[in-house]
Parts: C-alpha cells; structure tokens; sequence
C-alpha cells in the first residue's frame, strides 16, 4: 500500500479529518447518542473491548507492543474474575497503519461487532481518524499512543490519552535538562531532521522553539516526507552543518535510518534526541547495532524501577506470559496496560461500566496507574510530565529529572561502537 495513506501532511490530515465526520453524518447510525454495547446497557457475558492496531506496516513494531499490552491486562483482570464479574475479550484488527483502514476498523467493531468500548490505535495519524468514530457513536475512547496536538485541537470530551502528557511535552523534558547546564557545557549550535507527521514534527518544533529562545543557535532544519526511504543526504547535510546537537523528530523505521547514516558518514554530535524509535529497549538496539545506542537520549513513562501503582504486578505478569527481561518491556505495552486499569478503577468506583459513565468518571478525579497517577483536562490532555531516558550501559536509563532519575546524564555522546 501507497505509504502516503499513512503519513499525511497536517493539510491533508485535517481533510482526512472533514471526510470522516462527513461520512459519520451521511450514514445511518445504528448506535444511540451514548453508543452500542455496554452504554446500551448489556450487563452479562463477555466484555468485548475492540480495538484496531498496526500489526503490519509502518507502526508495527509499536502496534504489536501496544497489542501485547491490551492482552496482557484481559488476562490478569480476568484472573481476579473479569469486570463487575464478566470476562474481558480483546477484538483485536489490523489496520495496516493505514488513515483509511483505521476508520473502517472502528466502523465495524461499533456497528458490526459492537464491541462494548474500544481501545485506541498507535500514532497520532491514526487516533485523529479514529477517534472521530468514536464520538460519532458515542464511544469513550481511551488511547495510550496519540498525543500529538492535532489529535486535542479536536476538542473532543470522550478522549482520553493514557501518558503523562502530551507529547510534545516529550521534548521539553530534553529541552529543560540541556537549558539547566552551565553556560560553558550547553551546545551552542543545532540541526533538527523532522518526519513530516503529526506526532514528530511538533516535538522537534517546540524544542526547536525553546532551543532558539535561549540562544542556540539552528544550523540546519529539514522536514522529510514519509516516503523517503534514504535518509542519507538528510543526514549527511546535518553532518555538514556539524551541529553540537541533533533533534530529530522521528518515529520508528526513520529514527533507525537517522542513525545508520551518521554512523556511516561517521557523525557523532555531542547530543542526540530522537522523539521515537530510540525508545524502543528491544527494537532499537537490535535495528542500529547494540554498540550505537549509547548516549542517545529519549523521553519515557515507565520504567523498571518505578513504584507507580501496580507496576511490580505487571511487570512480573509480562514477564511470566512473553519471556524476556524487565528492561526489555516497551514504554508502548505500559501504556495499554494502563488503559486496561481505568476501565478497571471506573467499574469500582461506579459500579457499572459503560461509555458514558466511562467519560463522566475518568474527567473527574485522578486516576492511579502503571505510568503514575492520571488525570485530563476536557479534551483528553494529561496534566502530568515525561521522564528523560538516555542509553546507558546497554540499557534505557531514567536520568532526569532528579526525582525520578536512575543516573546521571552522560554527555557528550560516545562515539558510534562505544
């Protein structure tokens, strides 16, 4: 399939956005004003949760993360005996990573399957569409992997994002932590590579921002198109401009180009974010090298060691249900495990689950959870912060801020193979 489906322009995507809500209203509903399924008031058999996910294409990596964790979450739930008694069943569909596919997902699990609540996709470009079905029929729509600003600027009250905060806010955790160095030791120039995606670009943009303010100075900027397989002469143009910083506004597969091509054109800068990819403890490492990885920096949300509610639990359950090591869970899978948690917290605060209790309960209160403790503003933004991580010693290491830090920061950068 033609990758420009799956990555738009912000132009194209707000089109994208006009046909789906044109489409919505063209159609005959088959739901009430406050949805299908549990806000119809089914309270017996199970509770089917749909959700649609990148299991091929571009997203997935991250889809089939996101995947692990939605299952994960049926499974321990329904072994403290399900929801308000009834087992929790994940519908799981593949859209590809596709804008046009997501929507007919959602369509089919609503109408046709009527799934009692959905789950969100992975990536901002994929939740704007979906999430439009959603309120179409009434649906709550807890997402744990779109928080990029077109995804709020919706202004949609049943959507909630299941991070801390939005994501832009993922880059200025990087931008806090290089601004609060000395003088002497921050960089003094930088160069930004950007994704021309909803989630990517506007990381490195208001980073960007911040970095300008206080008197870094940009020495080169490219936004690319999505269906730019080769990011060799990107690259090879920030390393011309020899930065002292590279921001790069990235998702999966880029972010490994980004850097396969400054190890070849040997381009090491002193300090390298990258908004995605980097911050996959598996993927990464095995996609870039395992020497490649040190002293990249990302932002994250959950970590081994946080003692955020009920994260021993599922850490020890994901480990007994898909092998591996406690540094090798995705910040992806913590994330649909938490959405799994609230509906869990709303079934026994309310006493009954359905969508439009779901919205009204979630938008009142906090909320704990694997990731910490949530809450949102009326359209779905979290109010919380990011975690700084930086490769260190093989592994994704909190390092800033101080309170929740595991290390300290190691800078600069060591060479690629270090």
């Amino acid at each position: 399939m033609d990758r420009r489906n799956r990555f738009l322009s912000p132009a194209a995507l707000l089109a994208a956005v006009v046909v789906v809500a044109g489409v919505g209203a063209c159609a005959k509903s088959t739901g009430s004003s406050t949805g299908r399924g549990a806000a119809a008031g089914k309270t017996s058999g199970p509770l089917v949760i749909g959700a649609s996910l990148s299991l091929t294409g571009d997203f997935a990596d991250s889809g089939k993360a996101v995947q692990r964790g939605y299952q994960l979450w049926a499974d321990t739930v329904n072994k403290s005996g399900g929801i308000l008694g009834r087992q929790v069943t994940i519908k799981v569909v593949d859209d590809a990573s596709s804008t046009d596919q997501v929507v007919t997902n959602y369509q089919n699990l609503i109408n046709r399957d009527h799934a009692d609540l959905v789950f969100g996709p992975f990536s901002s470009l994929l939740t704007v569409p979906a999430s439009q079905v959603a309120k179409r029929y009434g649906y709550a729509f807890i997402e744990p992997a779109g928080g990029g600003p077109a995804v709020f600027d919706q202004k949609l009250g049943n959507l909630f994002f299941v991070q801390p905060a939005p994501v832009v806010q993922s880059g200025e955790v990087f931008a806090d932590w290089i601004l609060s160095l000395p003088a002497d030791q921050r960089p003094k120039t930088a160069a930004y590579a950007e994704l021309d995606d909803p989630f990517s670009a506007p990381i490195a943009e208001d980073i960007r921002a911040r970095f300008e303010a206080a008197g870094i100075r940009t020495v080169y900027k490219q936004v690319y198109a999505a269906e730019t397989l080769d990011l060799g002469p990107v690259m090879a143009k920030v390393a011309a401009a020899n930065p002292d910083v590279v921001v790069s506004g990235t998702q999966s597969s880029d972010a490994y180009s980004q850097v396969k091509s400054m190890v070849q054109l040997k381009f090491s800068p002193k300090f390298l974010f990258m908004s995605n990819g980097a911050n996959s403890p598996v993927e990464f490492p095995d996609k870039v090298g395992a020497g490649n990885v040190a002293g990249v920096f990302s932002a994250g949300d959950w970590y081994p060691a946080t003692k955020a509610p009920g994260s021993a639990e599922f850490a020890s359950a994901y480990l007994a249900k898909y092998g591996g090591t406690i540094d090798q869970i995705d910040n992806s899978t913590a994330e649909a495990y938490a959405a799994g948690q609230l509906v869990e917290d709303v079934a026994k605060q309310a006493g009954k689950i359905d969508n439009a209790t779901v919205i009204s309960t979630l938008h009142s209160g906090s909320w704990p959870t694997v990731l910490g403790t949530l809450s949102w503003d009326a359209v779905g933004r979290p109010q919380g912060a990011f975690t700084l991580v930086e490769w260190e010693n093989g592994k994704l290491t909190p390092v800033y801020p101080a309170d929740r830090a595991q290390a300290a920061p190691v800078f600069p950068k060591p060479n690629w193979g270090g």
